[in-house]
C-alpha cells in the first residue's frame, strides 16, 4: 500500500509550493492515474516518491516503510519507474533490461542477475530484438524494453509517466493490456493527459491541480467527486420560446437550451442545475401551475472530460475564493493600521493644539 500524508514541496525556501498537503492511498494490486493539468505537480509528486526530490514536510510510505529514509538501493528494490522519454544510449536490448538488476548486484551482475533477465526478456516476448541495440526500435518497442527493465528489478510499486504518448494505436493497446496485466501483482500509478486511458486501465482516478488532490475516487465512483450541476433533457408540453425563459429564469436553473427534439406540442430542453440544488419537485409544479406538461425528464449522465474539468474548476474557484478572502482581510487590516495612524496624527495634533492654547492662556495671566 503507498500511503503519502500531508506531503508539501518547495523548489526554493521563498518559492510557492509545488505540491501542497498532498494525502492520498493506493491499496496492494490496485491501479492509480494521476490526471492533471501541465504544471499541476504530477511530475513533482513522483519524484519526491522516487526520492528524486526532498518533501519540507509530510511522509511517505509502502508497505509500512519510510521511502523518504530508506536507502537508495533498498528503495529500487520496491519501486522502479517508467519515464515517459528514455535513452539507452549504445547498450543492446539486453543490456538495456539487465541495467535494471543494479539495485541488486555490486560491480558485475551476477547468475541470477542474468537468469532475471533472460526470463523478463522472454516474458515479454522481447527475445527476437535481445542483440538489437535498443536505440534503433520503435517507439512501442522501446517502452516494452523500458517496462521490461522496470521489473527485472523485482519492484511492488511501478510508476509510469505518460506511458502511451507518441505509440501508434497497435503499441497503446498492447501498452495498457500490458499494465492492466501487471496490476494483478504490483501496486501501479501512472500519470496521463489522455482521459480514454481512465477507463481502459486504471481502478482509481486521482485528480491534482495546482498542488492539491481535488478528487481520489474509485473509477466507478468518480463522478461522486463532482460536487457540480446535475443535467436533465426535460420533455416540456407548451410553447418553446415561453418555456425556455421560465426556465433560465427559474431558481437553481443555471443553463438551459432549447434541443432540436420535438414530439406533438413538447419540446426537449436540456437543463443544468446549480451545485447540491434538486429542482425536479418545484420545477414539475411550477410547470403545471403555468398548463404546460412536463412529460419526461431524464438525468444525463457526465463523462470523465465533464468530470475533470469541474473538479479542477471548482477547486480553481475555491482556491481564488480562499485568495480574495485572505486579500480582504489584508486589506481591512491595512485600512484599520492607516485609520489607527491617522487617528494618533490627529490625537498628536489635538494635544499640540491644547498645549499652545494652554501656553497662550498663562501669558495672557502673566501680563
Amino acid at each position: 500500500m503507498l500511503e503519502l500524508e500531508n506531503v508539501v514541496f518547495r523548489y526554493s525556501r521563498r518559492a510557492e509550493p509545488v505540491l501542497r498537503g498532498v494525502s492520498l492511498t493506493l491499496n496492494d494490486g490496485e491501479i492509480g492515474i494521476l490526471l492533471g493539468k501541465n504544471g499541476a505537480g504530477k511530475t513533482t509528486l513522483f519524484q519526491c516518491i522516487l526520492g528524486l526530490a526532498a518533501p519540507e514536510s509530510g511522509s511517505i510510505r509502502f508497505d509500512g516503510g519510510d521511502l523518504l529514509k530508506m536507502p537508495r538501493r533498498e528503495r529500487a528494490k520496491l519501486v522502479a519507474y517508467v519515464p515517459q522519454h528514455i535513452h539507452f544510449g549504445a547498450l543492446s536490448v539486453f543490456d538495456s533490461i539487465l541495467l535494471g538488476r543494479v539495485s541488486r548486484f555490486g560491480m558485475q551482475p551476477g547468475r541470477e542477475d542474468i537468469e532475471a533477465a533472460e526470463h523478463i526478456l522472454a516474458e515479454m516476448h522481447l527475445e527476437p530484438l535481445a542483440d538489437r541495440s535498443a536505440e534503433e526500435l520503435s517507439g512501442g518497442e522501446k517502452q516494452k524494453i523500458a517496462i521490461a527493465r522496470a521489473l527485472v528489478q523485482e519492484p511492488r510499486l511501478l510508476i509510469f509517466d505518460e506511458p502511451t504518448v507518441g505509440l501508434d494505436p497497435k503499441q497503446i493497446i498492447e501498452i495498457r493490456n500490458l499494465i492492466r496485466g501487471l496490476g494483478k501483482a504490483h501496486t501501479v500509478i501512472l500519470s496521463t493527459h489522455i482521459l480514454q486511458e481512465v477507463q481502459a486501465v486504471c481502478d482509481r482516478i486521482i485528480i491534482i491541480n495546482k498542488g492539491k488532490i481535488v478528487a481520489n475516487e474509485k473509477t466507478e465512483n468518480i463522478s461522486s467527486a463532482v460536487d457540480r450541476a446535475r443535467r436533465f433533457n426535460a420533455k416540456i408540453c407548451g410553447p418553446q420560446k415561453d418555456v425556455l425563459a421560465m426556465l433560465r429564469a427559474f431558481p437553481g436553473i443555471t443553463y438551459a437550451e432549447a434541443l432540436a427534439e420535438r414530439d406533438g406540442d413538447a419540446y426537449t430542453y436540456m437543463i443544468e442545475s446549480d451545485y447540491g440544488v434538486d429542482i425536479r419537485k418545484k420545477l414539475f409544479f411550477d410547470l403545471a401551475n403555468r398548463g404546460w406538461a412536463l412529460i419526461g425528464l431524464e438525468a444525463l449522465g457526465m463523462s470523465l472530460e465533464d468530470i475533470f474539468i469541474s473538479v479542477v474548476d471548482h477547486s480553481e474557484d475555491l482556491r481564488q475564493r480562499g485568495g480574495a478572502q485572505r486579500v480582504s482581510r489584508k486589506q481591512k487590516a491595512m485600512e484599520k493600521n492607516t485609520a489607527e495612524k491617522e487617528i494618533g496624527a490627529s490625537l498628536v495634533e489635538d494635544a499640540k493644539k491644547q498645549r499652545a492654547e494652554a501656553a497662550l492662556h498663562d501669558t495672557e495671566d502673566d501680563d
